[in-house]
């Protein structure tokens, strides 16, 4: 027991909760797990690698559950905040700090120095952590682990596992439990199995993760990937049909009908990890008007990069000679300028007057797009983009987009920004679903503000730094573009006045609702309901 002194006037105990036995036990057996992965990294020869990597991803996967059954399961469904601001690793502490400085420099060596986890050069035999995972790979794909497939496998393990914490903690809210099941499935199934099935069946097929879209799937676009998706006949064209289809059909229509959340909170991977290991980190989240300022700059700019390196990248290897090939640089220079220029018009005209004065960085972004791409046209050689060689910057969004920004600095400051730093600062996916949800989807998050008491669990809760409980006071709908739709915020309050709905255009975005009661002809808001 603590000695320290507590100035606390709280009647609850304001310190983080003690852990009991079974929990520790729990701990332990994860640890083992743990340990055998660092022996591995550390090149120890284990006699039997399947046998013990087996039980190192069982040992971790059956500590998270025993601790979480113990954790939740021996209280009353309902909201927990079981001392979160108190935890030294959930409150930027010391373990805090020591756990995203670990997972950081995991991302590092993960992404730039694959040969110290054991990966061979030039067809050499894997060695270190990579090699304890050969079994597995070989398995189901019959041939040798990969750095990927290593992180792709320990992804997986910490979804699965902890999404059975999530479902536990959350048990009292049924849409928790059925969106937790669908990132599970969507991780295991399309991201992790489906992959390693179709090398099975076409081992020239490239690598395509079917839940993932562009800009997220950035490497579909690559000539490489091209090349190997053509040369495979008409699955490999059905392939690059069905991505351009997701992106420019599927996406808009289930935008339209349920927000952004069909996607960041449903299938995606990034959205699915941030929602159960790291839900823990949720609250950290930053709710400061200065956060929010330079979210919706770094986000939209991150779009622009994203759009400007793709056409870029598309470019590096399209001819000048329409002979060759009927989509020519130019031409395709001219079809990217003419759909960004239509989808700017569209709004204006649809939707300018509620956009106000953000039109005109929406104006002054696409004219800033325009301008680069012309200069790329009319600066670009048969070899150079931008008097940068093709190869260099067909690496480079990968590089500083997929790599730095989503996996170090996304997943590893988990412990430092919250779950959802990359969601909300950087993810150009985030930004364009965002757009559509802002302007012309059904989703909504409806509050009641003559029920709210500002307890402030929905703020608290929303990883992406939106001030919930703003909204909730005023009675006023929420539409956000960087709302995800994950529900929490409703999940906690203790007075049901937060809903998500789908409803009608009509009515959606309610500000003048909320004013006081001279300002407003109530029989008139009434008959409009």
């Amino acid at each position: 027991m603590s000695n320290k002194l507590n100035h606390s006037m709280s009647l609850a105990k304001p310190d983080a909760l003690d852990i009991t036995t079974k929990q520790k036990v729990a701990l332990a057996i994860g640890i083992i797990g743990l340990i055998i992965l660092v022996l591995a990294l550390f090149n120890t020869n284990f006699p039997n690698k399947g046998l013990f990597l087996t039980l190192s991803l069982v040992s971790i996967a059956l500590g998270t559950i025993i601790y979480s059954r113990e954790a939740y399961l021996t209280k009353l469904e309902g909201i927990k905040n079981d001392g979160q601001w108190f935890k030294s690793i959930s409150s930027r502490g010391v373990w805090g700090w020591v756990l995203g400085l670990i997972l950081t420099g995991f991302y590092i060596v993960l992404y730039f120095y694959p040969h110290f986890l054991g990966l061979g050069k030039d067809g050499a035999e894997n060695t270190g952590l990579i090699s304890l995972f050969d079994p597995l790979s070989q398995l189901l794909s019959g041939r040798n682990a990969s750095q990927w497939f290593v992180y792709g496998t320990l992804y997986t393990i910490a979804i699965l596992a902890f999404g059975y914490k999530f479902i536990l903690k959350y048990r009292h809210n049924r849409y928790q439990q059925i969106r937790t099941v669908s990132v599970m499935f969507f991780q295991l199934g399309f991201a992790f199995l489906i992959p390693e099935f179709m090398y099975v069946m076409n081992s020239d097929l490239p690598y395509y993760d079917l839940k993932s879209m562009w800009p997220l799937n950035y490497y579909i676009f690559d000539e490489w990937s091209v090349n190997g998706f053509l040369s495979n006949g008409n699955i490999g064209l059905a392939l690059i049909l069905f991505g351009i289809i997701t992106i420019f059909v599927i996406s808009p229509i289930l935008t339209y009908k349920y927000g952004k959340r069909w996607y960041c909170s449903w299938v995606c991977g990034c959205g699915g990890l941030a929602e159960t290991a790291g839900d823990s980190f949720r609250h950290l989240s930053s709710k400061k008007m200065s956060a929010w300022k330079i979210e919706r700059w770094l986000i939209h700019l991150v779009l622009v990069f994203s759009v400007v390196m793709t056409t870029a990248m598309v470019y590096t290897y399209l001819g000048y000679d329409k002979n060759d090939f009927w989509l020519t640089r130019g031409l395709f220079i001219t079809l990217v300028i003419g759909f960004l220029t239509l989808v700017f018009a569209l709004v204006m005209f649809f939707r300018g007057k509620e956009l106000g004065k953000d039109a005109k960085y929406g104006a002054i972004g696409l004219f800033s797009v325009i301008a680069i791409l012309l200069i790329m046209h009319f600066t670009g050689t048969t070899d150079n983009v931008f008097y940068i060689k093709g190869s260099s910057l067909r690496s480079a969004y990968g590089i500083y987009i997929g790599s730095i920004f989503s996996g170090v600095i996304g997943t590893g400051f988990y412990p430092i920004l919250g779950s959802r730093s990359w969601c909300r600062f950087g993810c150009p996916m985030a930004a364009i679903l965002g757009f559509q949800q802002r302007l012309f989807s059904k989703f909504r998050i409806t509050t009641n503000g003559g029920q709210c008491i500002s307890c402030g669990n929905c703020s608290n809760s929303c990883e992406m730094g939106i001030d919930v409980r703003h909204y909730a006071q005023k009675g006023e709908n929420i539409v956000r573009s960087s709302c995800v739709g994950c529900g929490i915020c409703s999940a906690v309050c203790p007075r049901g006045v937060l809903k998500l709905e789908n409803d009608s255009m009509k009515g959606r975005i309610n500000p003048t609702e909320v004013l006081l009661g001279n300002d407003v002809d109530l029989m008139e808001l009434v008959n409009q309901k």
